[in-house]
C-alpha cells in the first residue's frame, strides 16, 4: 500500500516540477524583456548625443574643434594703444587696462552710450561720426593713461623731514619771497586742474579737435600747398587743363604718401612711440587669439601674428587712396586752380573722404579673401610693420585683460 502511495506520489511530482518550471521560464522571460527593454530606451537617451558629438567631429575640420569650444570669427572687438595700456571697445562696453609703475594692472571700463543714434546707422556719415567720437574717447584714455601709468612710482628728489624736526631757523626776506612765489604757482595750478576736472569733456573734445586739424593741415592741406607752389611755374592757361589738374592730383597723393610714410618712421624712432607700438602688437595679438577660438593665455596670444587686416593703420591708407580719386574728380569739376579754393574744397570734402573710406574698410574686412579687397588690406598690413612691434609677455597680460574687460555675454553679439 505504502508502495502505491509513493508510486502515485512519483507520478505526481514530474507534473508540479513542469508546471512550476513553467512559471519559472515565463517569469524570466518577462525579467529580460524589461531588461531590454530598459537598456533600449537607455541607449535610445545616451545615442543622439554620442552621434551628434560624431558627426562634429566628421563634418568640420581639425582645427576647428577648439579646446574653448568657441569657433573661429571676425569680432567687431578693436583697441587702441594707449601709454603702457590698451583700450578696448566691445558692442556694449569699453574699457581701459593700464600697467601701473608697481606692476599691477588697472582696469577700468568707460561710460558708453547705450544706443546709437539715427545718422550713426547711415552709410558714409556713420564713419565720421564713430571715427570722431572714437577720436574724443581715444584722447581720453590716452591722457589718462598717462596718469595711471605713473602710480605707485617711488617719487624721487623728496626729502621728509621727521616729525618734530622741522627747521625753525628764520627765513631770511629773499626766501619767503621764493617760498611765496612757488605757493602761488601751486595754486594756480590747482585751480586750473579744477576747472578742467569740471570741463572734462569739453577739454576732451577740444584736445580731439586740435588732434584732427593737426592731421589734416599736415595729410590734407600741406600736401596741396606744396603743388600750388609749383604751379606757379606753369602759365595761367595751362594750369586750368584737365590733364595737367589730373597729374597734380596724382603728385599731390605721392607727396601725402611720403609725408604720412615719414612722420610714421620718425616717429617709430621715439623711445616711448616704440612702447605704444608694442601694446599696439599685443592688442593686435590678443584679438587675433580670440577670433581664433583659442583661450587667452600669454602662450596663446605670442604664437599669434601682429598683424591685423581690420587695423586703423589700414583706414589712413585708404583715406590716402580714396582722397586722391576725390579731390582728382571734385579739381576736374571745379576747373579752377586757386590756391584758397583748393584749400576750402578739401576741407568740406575731408567728412566725405571719411565716410568712403570708412564704408570700404568694412567692406574689405568682411570679405578679406576677395582679390580686390586685398588690393585695399595689403597696403595697412606692409605700414603695420612701422606702427606695431612684438611685446613682451608683460605687455600681452594687459592685452588679454583689456580684452576680457569688454567680451559680450552673447558671443555673436560682437560677429563682424
Amino acid at each position: 500500500m505504502d508502495e502505491e502511495l509513493r508510486n502515485e506520489e512519483l507520478r505526481d511530482q514530474p507534473d508540479i516540477d513542469i508546471d512550476e518550471a513553467a512559471n519559472a521560464e515565463e517569469t524570466i522571460r518577462e525579467t529580460a524583456a524589461e531588461a531590454a527593454t530598459e537598456t533600449a530606451g537607455a541607449a535610445t537617451e545616451v545615442a543622439p548625443a554620442q552621434y551628434n558629438e560624431a558627426s562634429e567631429l566628421a563634418d568640420e575640420p581639425a582645427p576647428a574643434v577648439l579646446p574653448t569650444g568657441r569657433r573661429p570669427k571676425k569680432t567687431t572687438i578693436g583697441g587702441q594703444a594707449l601709454i603702457e595700456g590698451i583700450m578696448m571697445c566691445g558692442p556694449r562696453r569699453t574699457a581701459i587696462a593700464v600697467r601701473k609703475a608697481d606692476g599691477s594692472i588697472y582696469v577700468e571700463e568707460i561710460k558708453k552710450s547705450a544706443s546709437e543714434t539715427f545718422f550713426e546707422k547711415v552709410p558714409l556719415v556713420r564713419g565720421c561720426i564713430r571715427f570722431f567720437r572714437q577720436l574724443v574717447t581715444g584722447t581720453a584714455a590716452l591722457m589718462k593713461s598717462a596718469e595711471i601709468s605713473e602710480e605707485g612710482a617711488p617719487q624721487e628728489g623728496i626729502s621728509r623731514v621727521p616729525s618734530g624736526e622741522e627747521d625753525d631757523k628764520p627765513k631770511t626776506i629773499q626766501e619767503a619771497k621764493n617760498e611765496q612765489h612757488v605757493t602761488g604757482k601751486e595754486k594756480s595750478a590747482s585751480k586750473l586742474d579744477q576747472w578742467a576736472d569740471k570741463h572734462s569733456d569739453g577739454v576732451m573734445i577740444f584736445a580731439a579737435v586740435l588732434g584732427l586739424l593737426f592731421s589734416v593741415v599736415l595729410f590734407i592741406l600741406l600736401p596741396r600747398l606744396i603743388v600750388d607752389t609749383a604751379l606757379h611755374f606753369f602759365s595761367a592757361e595751362r594750369s586750368d587743363s584737365i590733364k595737367l589738374n589730373v597729374v597734380l592730383n596724382f603728385i599731390e597723393g605721392v607727396i601725402r604718401i611720403v609725408i604720412f610714410l615719414t612722420y610714421l618712421a620718425l616717429t617709430s624712432r621715439l623711445k616711448d612711440i616704440a612702447r605704444v607700438w608694442m601694446y599696439h602688437g599685443a592688442e593686435h595679438k590678443t584679438i587675433a587669439c580670440y577670433e581664433a577660438g583659442e583661450e587667452l593665455t600669454v602662450a596663446n596670444v605670442r604664437k599669434m601674428s601682429r598683424f591685423h587686416p581690420r587695423c586703423g593703420t589700414a583706414f589712413l591708407f585708404i583715406v590716402v587712396l580714396v582722397s586722391i580719386l576725390v579731390f582728382c574728380v571734385a579739381s576736374v569739376f571745379i576747373g579752377v586752380n586757386v590756391w584758397w579754393i583748393n584749400m576750402l574744397v578739401r576741407l568740406a570734402l575731408v567728412p566725405l573722404v571719411g565716410g568712403i573710406s570708412y564704408e570700404i574698410l568694412r567692406f574689405c574686412g568682411r570679405h578679406d579673401q576677395n582679390p580686390i579687397c586685398k588690393i585695399f588690406i595689403a597696403p595697412g598690413l606692409g605700414l603695420q610693420k612701422l606702427t606695431t612691434k612684438e611685446p613682451t609677455d608683460s605687455m600681452i597680460e594687459v592685452a588679454i585683460a583689456s580684452v576680457q574687460a569688454v567680451i559680450p555675454e552673447n558671443s555673436n553679439e560682437d560677429i563682424w
